[in-house]
C-alpha cells in the first residue's frame, strides 16, 4: 500500500500527480495533482488499477471533498499536434498550475508519477510506480482515472458503436472493429496507428504524417 514516505521528506505543501489516458486511441488524456488534508485522508487508497469500479468512485468523492486538487486536460486533436508524450507533460501541467490556484500558492514539492518531469519550475521527483509508493500520487491516479472515465461514458452515449462505456477509448477488438465499421469520430487520435488506418481507408492523403503506437505511448513509466 501506499505511504507518506516522500511526501514527509518534501517542503509542504506536497503534491502527487499521476495521469489517465496515455494508451487509449479516442479520448483526451486526464492528469490531476493533489495535495491530501494533514489530518482526515481517506482511508484506502491505493493505486486506481487495484481498485474496483465502486471502491475507486467512493474514494474519488472522498478525496474531492476533503483534499486539494487540480485537473488537467489535454484532448484528441491536441495530442495529434503534441505527440502523447508532451501532451501528457502538459496536461501534468494544468493540473498542477489548477492546483496552485486553490492552494494560493505554489507547492513545496511535487511527486510526478514515472521516470519524466515537464518543464516547470516547480520543485518536483518523479518515482516510478510513484502510484504503489506515495498515498499523494495514489490519489491522483484515482482523481484522473475516474475524471477521464466520466468524459468517456459522456462520449459512448454519443457514439455507442464503440463499446467506451466499457473499454474507455483503449484498443480492444470491439472498438477496433467498430472503427474498421464506422471510421475514426472528432475524438479519436488520428496520429495512433490504428486509427490512422481506418482514415486512409477513407481519404488515403490522411495516412501522412508521424505515427504512433502503444510502445510510443510508453516511452516513460508510471
Amino acid at each position: 500500500m501506499p505511504g507518506l514516505k516522500h511526501e514527509k521528506a518534501c517542503l509542504p505543501p506536497v503534491a502527487g500527480v499521476d495521469e489517465a489516458g496515455r494508451g487509449p486511441l479516442a479520448g483526451p488524456v486526464v492528469a490531476a495533482a493533489v495535495v491530501l488534508p494533514a489530518k482526515g485522508t481517506p482511508r484506502g487508497i491505493d493505486d486506481s488499477k487495484k481498485l474496483s469500479a465502486t471502491e475507486r468512485a467512493r474514494l474519488c468523492t472522498l478525496i474531492q471533498t476533503r483534499a486539494v486538487f487540480g485537473i488537467g486536460i489535454v484532448e484528441a486533436d491536441e495530442i495529434d499536434t503534441l505527440n502523447i508524450y508532451w501532451a501528457t507533460m502538459k496536461a501534468m501541467t494544468l493540473a498542477v498550475d489548477a492546483l496552485t490556484l486553490k492552494l494560493g500558492c505554489d507547492p513545496g514539492h511535487v511527486l510526478v508519477d514515472g521516470n519524466r518531469l515537464p518543464r516547470w519550475s516547480y520543485p518536483a521527483t518523479a518515482i516510478v510506480s510513484g502510484d504503489a509508493q506515495s498515498l499523494s500520487i495514489a490519489a491522483a491516479s484515482i482523481l484522473a482515472k475516474e475524471t477521464r472515465d466520466a468524459i468517456m461514458l459522456e462520449h459512448a452515449a454519443v457514439h455507442p458503436h464503440y463499446h467506451w462505456h466499457s473499454n474507455k477509448g483503449y484498443g480492444c477488438k470491439h472498438h477496433l472493429a467498430a472503427l474498421l465499421e464506422h471510421g475514426p469520430t472528432p475524438i479519436h487520435r488520428r496520429s495512433f496507428a490504428p486509427v490512422a488506418a481506418a482514415y486512409a481507408r477513407i481519404t488515403p492523403d490522411a495516412a501522412a504524417g508521424p505515427l504512433f503506437t502503444a510502445s510510443a505511448a510508453n516511452q516513460f513509466h508510471g
